[in-house]
């Protein structure tokens, strides 16, 4: 009965995967709630929830919203991420690019300007603990 449940589960996931495949091309807005895989062209805004997957043929230009992405292909425009901006050697991406993380592999061309957003670390140097000003107490 478990796998039952984990072979439902799994036909779910791929349900909600979307593909646009090569020599198909969208001019317009594009939403989706599940995981995109991209070996077409989109020309617009692209906003998703999931996880968007560029293969090498394919190429987005516009705004492109998500959580994660895995560029092979590429990118002209603002990305905007949630979570890991993945790129592989063949990566080509332009524009604008927030995102949490960044992975680069050599090879792949970044022209972007680039913000790194996430929680701020207190960092703790020397081993010296930092106070504010005020918070101490005379005894």
């Amino acid at each position: 009965m478990f796998s039952d449940n984990k072979k439902n589960k799994h036909m779910e996931e791929r349900a909600s995967q979307n593909i646009i495949a090569q020599g198909t091309k969208i001019i317009g807005d594009f939403n989706s709630e599940g995981d995109l895989r991209i070996d077409g062209v989109i020309e617009g805004n692209l906003k998703t929830s999931g996880k968007v997957v560029v293969g090498k043929s394919g190429f987005i230009k516009g705004t492109l919203q998500g959580a994660d992405a895995h560029f092979e292909g590429k990118f002209s425009g603002k990305l905007m991420l949630s979570g890991t901006l993945t790129l592989k050697s063949s990566a080509h991406i332009e524009g604008e690019v927030v995102a949490e993380k960044l992975a680069v592999e050599p090879g792949a061309t970044f022209n972007v300007t680039c913000v790194m957003k996430g929680a701020v670390k207190d960092t703790n140097y020397g081993g010296q603990q930092s106070k504010k000003a005020g918070s101490e107490k005379s005894a």
